[in-house]
């Protein structure tokens, strides 16, 4: 089948099944098209919170769809592949929290919503790397903070706020976490007038060459309050889609190497099959959900 006569499929059954598209901007272009909603995994938090459709077809990773039914438990939560999952959200279990949290009592978990609803089920409250800064900065400046999963976002918000009691998970996202300074360095030597904006994932010695410390959708929006022409965008490659559609006059330089496999396992023929078969619903205990609900409510009460 023809990919535009896939889409159309898609489309209809989208409406045949009151469902929506959420798609995060690491997806394959064919799979941003077809979907109702595109942004970071906190813009996707709330469209999943607000929906009103029956069905929520999630194209991203497990701990996103997982998100999606948490915040939305009434809901069927559907995800074209399910071994689509994220290597730094398996760098944690419940049970590491469970031993940081005897560790250090008094402390707050704060959990990257990057994690499986087990680890936010033990978590105080859940941030993104849009909202890391408010979420930490929304708790008392006493109180010690346990940051998990990810060392790097960790480090940036720690650095950010100079909070000196911030215990640090060693996690990581490979995509970002192996960018090196130097490689950003040959793209700002290559383009001396582009602006730098850094995904937070990365690590501190690679912020540190950034204009801008931003999540994906936050760069999206940035390119439209800037007057820059030109841009070097480090974080996955898949955002170069959403910047060049909504601002064809600019110009965006990229680290090939800036790919997810996770994110692109969704393909647009698993989309139609998943909406077609209603296949691969995510299922969770409502015990469990109840318990993760309670840090992710908590995160999006954050202003």
């Amino acid at each position: 089948m023809r990919l535009d006569d896939v889409k159309r499929k898609i489309l209809e059954l989208k409406k045949e099944r009151k469902a929506v598209i959420l798609a995060h901007s690491y997806q394959r272009p064919e799979i941003q098209d077809v979907a109702d909603f595109v942004g970071d995994s906190l813009d996707l938090s709330f469209k999943a919170k607000e929906t009103k459709a029956d069905i929520i077809l999630f194209c991203g990773v497990k701990f996103m769809a997982e998100t999606a039914k948490i915040i939305s438990p009434e809901k069927t939560v559907l995800m074209p592949a399910p071994d689509a999952g994220c290597p730094m959200a398996d760098m944690i279990t419940a049970e590491d929290v469970k031993r940081l949290k005897a560790k250090y009592p008094g402390y707050a978990v704060v959990c990257y919503v990057n994690s499986s609803a087990e680890v936010k089920a033990e978590s105080d409250i859940c941030c993104t790397s849009s909202n890391a800064i408010k979420v930490v900065e929304s708790l008392p400046k006493d109180k010690g903070v346990i940051f998990i999963p990810d060392m790097n976002l960790g480090t940036y918000v720690k650095n950010s706020l100079k909070r000196d009691n911030f215990v640090l998970w060693q996690g990581y996202c490979f995509v970002h976490a192996f960018v090196t300074s130097e490689e950003v360095k040959v793209l700002k030597d290559l383009h001396p007038g582009a602006v730098v904006m850094v995904h937070p994932e990365c690590k501190t010695e690679v912020i540190a060459l950034a204009d801008h410390v931003l999540s994906t959708s936050g760069m999206v929006r940035a390119v439209k309050d800037l007057p820059d022409k030109e841009f070097i965008i480090v974080t996955e490659q898949g955002i170069n889609y959403p910047l060049q559609n909504k601002y064809p006059d600019r110009k965006f330089y990229h680290l090939n190497k800036m790919t997810c496999v996770n994110m692109k396992k969704n393909t647009i023929d698993l989309v139609e099959e998943s909406l077609e078969l209603m296949r691969y619903e995510i299922k969770l205990d409502e015990k469990l959900m109840n318990r993760a609900r309670t840090a992710l409510d908590r995160m999006l009460q954050v202003k």
